[in-house]
């Protein structure tokens, strides 16, 4: 993936356009940003000059997200109740919620070469501006997209410095609010590049995004001696708490220089150099021991990369997105540096983004590697684009690099899943053979009411109990290396995949809701659909709804092979505890609350029938569906003879 982006950024004007409109950022809006539509693109890009929020750069300052953020970023950790809860720098995040809340707009103003520049007060008007927010829940889902993608096809947030970090938690925002409204950022791609910008969050952070393939949509353009993107990473508390500290006191010049770009400062970096030279040996300490670690076991409150990391210098670039091999490079990218070329290199920027998009490498540099395999010439040209050329940093270097290339290879390991889904295939076809031998059976009540009758009880019901476990664990190990980002970008995307999880949904979790209620799960934990239902199904039905080619409307001619809502029987479940329920419940609210779902689920079967959406063992003569139908259709005829032992009812319908 690091290749890929690479690629498509050198060949693109993103990075040049990014840094261009972070320019207009950090010299005329201090405190806003710039939102300005080229093309089919929006850019939003947020100034550097941040001072009174972001400016605390104490690595001991994290704070859960999920208690300060007021839902904003709930996507992000609805699954992870049960790990370590994400965390992020606090400054960072009060600076991103103040921009958030805030309701005003600037003026707007033209720009002599594109369109209208619009500057704001708050990521959320920006966002409004460019998006019919505000429509979101009133119009279809057809017409949402089809606004969204009448007016841009894309958006890029962008930022320079603590800027960036503001822009990152805007484009992690965005993310989870088309998630939430259920558009895919396939549909509507958001790409984040920030410049120079501080860490963001901990480990957990890291492992969300992966989580939600989100990684590649992160791309951090870092110099390569720049200290600030290095900072979290040191235990810097007594160069930043003070209000006169050394880290003010450098955010101050950079501010400085922001605002006037074309001013010379090499003396006043020089002097300033000095006067941060223990702040420098700190960071590189600190930073040697995190990389010498093979594997860094962040604690809690540690910070952590996460996405794709572009370091530039004076002869290209490299990419890297391993999060162990982008330490190791930061580290050993600033040893080469000293304090002086750790400040002005925050200011170097766009110097080092005209190289990266006009950069050819020189014939000699060519005809030097014809001895190499593929492999090793591109290890070369990237140490080549680093500059890295102390002896003993190079050494590092190229090992950091192969072990950066070698730790995995996502479409090898999609191919090796390829092949253990062939050899699963024999658990499916065994629970498939059961479905058929059911359906034909004379006691007609279907694979479902059968296993959950005869689960445990006989040869055939436990053969097919322990092709449900294999098949889960398979599937579990496939979500664990989605989640791990050992798999390709697109591997979710990808029809086979997406064909086979959504079939195997509808096989195997029927199975899984008898089970459940066999056991008398619901009593202790409560319904399945709440309670029991295991999180591979939600990915699942997130899969099937995001498919690139949605599945085109027709109307059936017979019934399914099976039930196309896997979940139906966990509804019949809870309506057959419902219709139990209001023939006892004396309460005419709560009975008139019982009524009103038992209706609701009743439409809703009809409507799966009507368009034959069930399979046909739903509709046996002894399954648990028609059982629930015949005592409803009982019920109601009761109500009718003898309707004062029913008030509330008036011929089976709720009265008020």
């Amino acid at each position: 993936m690091s290749e890929t982006l690479a690629t498509f950024l050198a060949s693109t004007p993103l990075l040049e356009e990014s840094w261009r409109l972070c320019s207009v950022a950090n010299m005329t809006f201090p405190g806003s940003y710039v939102v300005e539509q080229i093309g089919n693109v929006a850019y939003v890009a947020f100034s550097g000059r941040q001072m009174d929020s972001g400016s605390d750069h104490n690595r001991e300052n994290p704070v859960r997200l999920d208690a300060e953020d007021g839902g904003l970023f709930a996507h992000l950790y609805r699954h992870s109740e049960t790990e370590e809860p994400i965390r992020v720098h606090h400054g960072m995040l009060k600076l991103f919620l103040s921009l958030h809340q805030s309701l005003q707009s600037q003026n707007d103003r033209r720009d002599e070469n594109h369109e209208m520049i619009f500057v704001h007060k708050s990521v959320r008007k920006s966002i409004l501006y460019m998006f019919p927010y505000d429509q979101w829940e009133k119009d279809s889902k057809k017409n949402i997209i089809a606004e969204l993608m009448g007016k841009v096809k894309s958006v890029v947030i962008t930022g320079h410095s603590i800027g960036g970090t503001t822009a990152a938690l805007s484009a992690l925002w965005l993310l989870c609010h088309l998630q939430q409204y259920s558009l895919s950022s396939a549909i509507m791609p958001v790409l984040c590049i920030t410049f120079g910008s501080p860490l963001l969050g901990n480990e957990a952070l890291h492992r969300a995004i992966l989580r939600e393939r989100w990684g590649g949509n992160f791309c951090h353009v870092v110099s390569k001696h720049d200290i600030l993107p290095r900072l979290l990473f040191a235990d810097v508390g007594p160069y930043a708490n003070a209000p006169n500290s050394k880290i003010h006191a450098l955010l101050n010049f950079w501010h400085f220089c922001m605002a006037s770009p074309h001013l010379i400062v090499a003396g006043l970096s020089s002097q300033l150099a000095a006067d941060v030279e223990d702040l420098f040996n700190c960071v590189l300490r600190d930073m040697e021991l995190l990389a010498q670690s093979e594997e860094s076991s962040p604690s809690e409150s540690s910070f952590q990369p996460f996405g794709s990391y572009v370091f530039c210098c004076n002869e290209g670039a490299i990419c890297l997105e391993n999060s162990a091999a982008v330490i190791k490079m930061l580290y050993l990218m600033l040893a080469t540096g000293f304090p002086s070329c750790s400040i002005d290199d925050h200011l170097k920027y766009g110097d080092y983004v005209g190289k990266i998009s006009s950069q050819f490498l020189l014939a000699r540099n060519l005809d030097d590697l014809h001895q190499y395999s593929s492999f090793e010439a591109g290890v070369a040209l990237a140490l080549q684009s680093s500059e890295l050329d102390k002896k003993e940093v190079e050494i590092m270097a190229k090992d950091c690099l192969e072990k950066a290339r070698t730790g995995h290879n996502p479409n090898l390991e999609a191919a090796g899943l390829a092949i253990k889904l062939g050899k699963a295939a024999p658990y499916r076809a065994e629970i498939e053979w059961y479905k058929a031998r059911c359906d034909e059976a004379d006691d007609q009540t279907g694979y479902y009411d059968s296993f959950k009758l005869n689960a445990g009880t006989s040869i055939r019901e436990s053969r097919v109990n322990m092709n449900r476990h294999r098949l889960a664990g398979f599937w579990n190990s496939v979500i664990h290396m989605l989640e791990n980002n050992k798999l390709p970008q697109d591997f979710h995307r990808r029809s086979k995949w997406v064909n086979a999880s959504q079939s195997y949904k509808l096989l195997v979790e029927p199975l899984d809701i008898a089970d459940y209620y066999r056991k008398g799960l619901h009593r202790e934990r409560g319904h399945y659909l709440q309670h029991g239902r295991e999180r591979r199904y939600e990915i699942f039905d997130k899969w099937w709804k995001d498919r690139s080619v949605p599945e085109k409307e027709y109307k059936r001619s017979k019934y399914a092979s099976l039930t196309q809502d896997s979940c139906f029987r966990a509804r019949l479940e809870e309506a057959r505890e419902w219709l139990d329920s209001v023939r006892t419940e004396r309460d005419v609210t709560n009975r008139n609350l019982l009524w009103l779902k038992i209706e609701e689920f009743e439409r809703y079967a009809n409507q799966m029938i009507e368009n034959k959406e069930v399979s046909k063992d739903v509709l046996f003569k002894n399954s648990s569906f028609t059982q629930w139908m015949e005592d409803l259709k009982e019920f109601k005829s009761q109500v009718k003879q003898f309707p004062p032992l029913f008030p509330g009812f008036l011929d089976g319908e709720v009265v008020p």
